[in-house]
Parts: structure tokens; C-alpha cells; sequence
């Protein structure tokens, strides 16, 4: 059997290569095995799970496929009728109070990609205890599959939709009166993803402007990748400046992270967004709790957190990691620094249409440019500037760069000394203005990432080069 491999946050593969629907109808199959041995444990689960899917080619196939297994084991199964953004999954899930969920997406990859997340009874990602156990299932039952029609007259599959009550959640969670009441001019990203029109059609009827753009099914995203960062926002950003906008949202593949975009065409990085929304829930909602970021987060959380004597996490990258704890203490905020951000009283679930709410709501606040507002950021905190590369690599380099960092590790990065050392993912490197270059492998494609945040992103851009020598020079 081909190897199954579950990464950062479930399994992802190319389709067609590894991710095929003989692989999908085993991986379902291992899943069913798991939530049936779940079924003696969660007794206070009802024993039924949710699958949805996203917009990428015959992920409603694939949802099928997962569905059609699931039943045959005597799984009940409610599957979503459209794609449908990830957190409502997830919120299906805690509102049905179900005992788990699939989701058939690839998030941010490449189109080539697509994948399968495993949403466990909390609403959450799968922890590294449950995906572990998973693939020890795959391959150990044979599959089975009756026929569809037959599972779907038995009521063994129900087809609904279930955004409608994901999106009235987020109507009471944000104060979409004030957002609609402000003159704000918004565009929307929706990268063709299953982000789809909800952030516009939640805000009508008011003064706010919302139009959105790639809003409809395209399985190769335009040719780009459905990831809200640079270079993949160069229409939105043109569109905000040329057209005048106060802001630019992005939703992702499955609508589960944000980007944002000022009014000049500037693309916020992942920790800013970050930031902007943990500051709207501390100063303007009055709102407590700990927070949580990935290793990769950015010197302005742990400021933030100091100030308001908050306790800051830090975490291995993957939200599995901010979902645990999340489950365990009282979090405000988690996130991480690809704009993936979950919050308190909800569910510990990223949420690309919320976050963008709350920027609005947090705009609609103040009654500031989200540029005016950064700036008081940087005038207070201090200015730090973010930057990644992600360099695609064969395994042995791969290997051999990890080695080569553990056997001789860096005592400098360009002209600064190293002062502290973090190597529980990847190699993150703290030097002594607290600038910091951090170099990992990717969890989900074959690619090595170089990070680097310093002062100025000219700075930031040169730690990145001096990653790119090291790669190179293997």
C-alpha cells in the first residue's frame, strides 16, 4: 500500500498520485474504525458524523466516498449538500453535539492537492493521539461500501446544509449593526474557495459597502494558490487601492484563514492580523484570557501579552496544538502566522469569515483606518516586520539540512549574535535585538520554510537570503 502520512492537519496528498478514491475509501475506512471504537467512550455523543468538503476537483466525490464508507459501518452521516467553509464542520459538530467530522479539503495547498481532516467531538482538529491512531487503522479492516442509494433510503445519509447555522452563530458573535451602520468600503477575496459571498451577504442592508470577487467554484483557483498572502492577493490588492477601499478581506481554500489588505494595496502579514484582532478583544470588548501562538509567532503578541499580564502559550506549528490546549485552559485568542486565528466562546476552530467580521467591527470601533491604526500599534509596541520563504527541496536535502543545523548550530545570523535557541520544530534562532530566523520543514508539501522577523522587512528579506545560502550550499 502506497504510504498514507498524516502531516500538520490531517492527510494530504496530490490527487490522482497518492490521493486517489481506492486511498480516500481507506482512509475513510481507518476513520470509521475509530469513531466506532469511540462510540463505548462518548456516550454522550450522539453517534453521527458531519462531512463537508471544498471547492477543489471531485472533493464532492471524495465527500461521497467518505460518506458512503462511514455509512456502511453503521455510522450515521449528515453530509453537506454545497461546499462549505471548514469551521462550519466544526460547528456542526458542537451544535449537533455530534461525535466527530470529516472535512475533505486541502486548505491552502496547490490545486494539484487535496486532503482529509479528521474534526474530533471537541469541534477541533484531531491531536497527534488521534491521527496516530487513525493510521494504525488504515489497511487493518477491509473497506465497505454499499450501495449510495441504498444508505441514502435508509436514512443512513442525510444530505443538508449546514452553513445557515454556522453563519447565525457569527451573527450573534459579531455586532454586525455597527459594521453595517459605518460608510466602510470593503472587498472580498473569496480565492475561489468556499468562502463564497457570506462576509457580504451577512453585512446587507446598511451603509457598509461590501463586493467580492472570485467568488465562484474553480478547482485551479485562478492558477494560484488559494493561500491569502502575497503573490496570490496582487488582484485584491489593486482592486483596494485603485477602487478606494477602507479594506481587503481574504478567505483561504476553505475559509478557515484570513488576509487582510489596507487601503493602499499593503498586504498585512499573518501576525498582524493577529495582532489587530487580539487588540480589538482586549481593548475594545474588554475581553480576557490567555493566548496562544505557533513557535513561528510574532515578538508583538508576547509585548501585547506583558502589557495586559496575560499568559502567552507557544506551540509546535499546526492547530492541532492550539486546539489541545484551547480544550484545556481559558483562551482568548489562538492563532497562527498564516492568518489562522480561533477565539474565545466559540469553538477551538480557525475561522476566516469571523476574523474578517472582526476587523470590520473593530474598524467600525474605533473609527480609524486600519493604516492609522497600525501605526499607533508600531508607535507603542515597537515596528516589526515578517517574512517567509518557502524553498521546495528533495527529502535527502531535506535530511541533511536538519542534520547539519542540530550537529553545528548557528552562533550568528548575518551580524547578530544568537542568544537562545528553540528546536522543538524546526530551528528558531532568538537573537540578541530580539529580531529572530527560524528554518523548519513543512508538515504538508515538500518544502523547506525559511522565516525571519527583524525591524525592517529589509532586514527580515536578508535573514531569508542567508537561509537560501544554507539550502543552496547542501
Amino acid at each position: 500500500m502506497v504510504q498514507i502520512k498524516f502531516g500538520t492537519d490531517g492527510w494530504r496528498a496530490v490527487i490522482s498520485d497518492t490521493f486517489t478514491f481506492d486511498n480516500v475509501e481507506k482512509v475513510a475506512q481507518a476513520m470509521a474504525d475509530y469513531v466506532s471504537a469511540q462510540r463505548t467512550i462518548l456516550k454522550d455523543r450522539e453517534f453521527k458524523v458531519v462531512i463537508g468538503y471544498d471547492t477543489r476537483f471531485l472533493s464532492d466525490r471524495y465527500a461521497e466516498l467518505t460518506a458512503r464508507v462511514m455509512a456502511s459501518n453503521g455510522i450515521p452521516v449528515i453530509l453537506s449538500d454545497r461546499p462549505c467553509p471548514t469551521p462550519s464542520v466544526s460547528y456542526a459538530i458542537k451544535n449537533k453535539n455530534l461525535i466527530g467530522g470529516v472535512v475533505i479539503t486541502a486548505s491552502h495547498n496547490p490545486a494539484r492537492y487535496n486532503g482529509m481532516k479528521y474534526k474530533a467531538y471537541y469541534a477541533g482538529s484531531a491531536g497527534p493521539e488521534i491521527t496516530k491512531n487513525i493510521e494504525l487503522l488504515l489497511g487493518v479492516n477491509q473497506v465497505k461500501r454499499e450501495p449510495m442509494d441504498e444508505l441514502k433510503l435508509k436514512s443512513a445519509v442525510v444530505i443538508e446544509n449546514i452553513v445557515p447555522s454556522h453563519m447565525d452563530f457569527i451573527k450573534r458573535y459579531v455586532d454586525l449593526g455597527s459594521i453595517k451602520s459605518s460608510p466602510l468600503k470593503v472587498i472580498v477575496d473569496s480565492m475561489y474557495g468556499t468562502g463564497n459571498s457570506y462576509i457580504s451577504e451577512l453585512l446587507k442592508g446598511g451603509k457598509c459597502r461590501v463586493d467580492t470577487i472570485h467568488n465562484i467554484v474553480n478547482p485551479s483557483f485562478g492558477g494560484i494558490n488559494p493561500e491569502p498572502i502575497m503573490p496570490n492577493l496582487k488582484e485584491l490588492a489593486l482592486t483596494a487601492k485603485k477602487g478606494k477601499y477602507s479594506v481587503g478581506l481574504a478567505t483561504d481554500g476553505d475559509a478557515d484563514r484570513l488576509g487582510v489588505v489596507l487601503s493602499d494595496g499593503r498586504v498585512l502579514t499573518g501576525h498582524k492580523v493577529m495582532t489587530l484582532l487580539l487588540l480589538h478583544l482586549l481593548e475594545d470588548r474588554k475581553m480576557r484570557g490567555d493566548v496562544i501562538q505557533t513557535i513561528c509567532g510574532t515578538v508583538l503578541i508576547e509585548k501585547i501579552c506583558k502589557k495586559y499580564g496575560i499568559k502567552m502559550h507557544e506551540t509546535q506549528v499546526g492547530f492541532k496544538y492550539i486546539c489541545d490546549i484551547m480544550g484545556k485552559d481559558d483562551i482568548l485568542v489562538g492563532g497562527e502566522e498564516t492568518g489562522g486565528v480561533a477565539f474565545k466562546n466559540y469553538i477551538p476552530e480557525r475561522d476566516g469569515v469571523l476574523s474578517g467580521l472582526l476587523i470590520l467591527e473593530m474598524l467600525a470601533a474605533r473609527r480609524k483606518s486600519l493604516d492609522r491604526i497600525i501605526k499607533d500599534i508600531e508607535r507603542e509596541y515597537g515596528r516589526y516586520e515578517y517574512r517567509r520563504l518557502d524553498m521546495r527541496v528533495p527529502d535527502e536535502k531535506k535530511k541533511a539540512l536538519m542534520e547539519l543545523l542540530k550537529t553545528k548550530p548557528l552562533k550568528k545570523v548575518l551580524d547578530k549574535e544568537v542568544v537562545e535557541v528553540k528546536d522543538y520544530d524546526g530551528y528558531k534562532y532568538i537573537l540578541k535585538d530580539r529580531s529572530w530566523f527560524m528554518m523548519r520543514l513543512s508538515g504538508t508539501e515538500p518544502i523547506v520554510r525559511v522565516y525571519a522577523e527583524a525591524p525592517s522587512g529589509k532586514r527580515a528579506l536578508a535573514m531569508l537570503e542567508f537561509g537560501r545560502e544554507i539550502v543552496e550550499g547542501l
